[in-house]
């Protein structure tokens, strides 16, 4: 899977309009030898997180941002399918409690960056204060844009105490987004998905585009890198997410840790 298409290089523009949201074209793949690929993934995956867990000295920070439906919860189900639940996280981070707002907006999120031998996964995450805080004009303009500099400032941190991260923008169209939303309407089982502030939000749809592109252009560097997924094909968008996350595992050529020596050792 070649995935550096989707990586953002540092000092970008980002004009979401221009970037794809299917991915077709990018594999000779179809959904069912995709879901073979994705599979061997999770496997992969598996081994590396244990690697990761049993050597206790990298940690990885997984961002995941993007417009409701786009998948995070699902990209957590499937990419995330084989590993042991001990070395990994997951936190969800709604609107702020009255303690969280009586703090600067990065003190809730410190809290939960991963530790030694971890990975450490965002749904939704500190992004969401030059996102959703812009979009409905909840702080003055003087007061959000002052936060580009802080998240890469925040990140370069992370990144300088020994921690890998990686940021996912799930991008679908709209139209995707309808039908997805149509299927949580119409299917019983879904009812429980569906919330009624989707629909107002999909209302801000553009003023949200612009709001991504300019974060992900802002905030995508060398060191913790932005990519913008195709995310209209879950199958794809997976393997996509998957891929990143292996060539960044192997990168830390990790090995277990030395055993003692057992010579003798018996067990009675």
């Amino acid at each position: 899977m070649k995935h550096e298409r989707y990586r953002v290089q540092p000092g970008t523009e980002v004009d979401l309009s221009a970037w794809d949201t299917d991915g077709a074209g990018a594999t000779k793949l179809d959904k069912a030898g995709g879901l073979v690929e994705l599979a061997k993934l999770n496997e992969k995956v598996s081994w590396l997180q244990q690697l990761l867990y049993a050597q206790g000295v990298h940690r990885v920070l997984v961002v995941l941002q993007g417009m409701d439906t786009s998948g995070k919860d699902g990209t957590i189900k499937h990419v995330f399918r084989l590993v042991n639940p001990q070395g990994v996280q997951v936190t969800s981070f709604k609107r702020p409690t009255e303690t969280e707002l009586a703090h600067d907006y990065l003190w809730r999120v410190h809290q939960h960056v991963p530790w030694n031998g971890r990975i450490q996964i965002f749904n939704r995450s500190h992004y969401e204060d030059v996102l959703v805080v812009r979009v409905h004009d909840l702080a003055p303009k003087h007061v959000w844009s002052k936060r580009y500099e802080h998240i890469v400032n925040f990140e370069q941190l992370l990144v300088d105490e020994g921690t890998v991260v990686l940021k996912f923008f799930l991008h679908i169209s709209k139209g995707e987004q309808k039908k997805r939303l149509t299927e949580r309407l119409e299917n019983p089982d879904k009812h429980w998905k569906f919330e009624m502030g989707d629909l107002e939000e999909r209302k801000l749809w553009r003023a949200y585009q612009e709001a991504y592109g300019d974060a992900i252009g802002r905030t995508s560097t060398a060191d913790a890198p932005w990519y913008i997924v195709p995310s209209d094909r879950k199958w794809f968008r997976n393997l996509v997410i998957g891929s990143v996350l292996i060539e960044a595992l192997e990168d830390l050529k990790m090995k277990f840790p030395a055993a003692p020596d057992l010579a003798g050792i018996r067990v009675d």
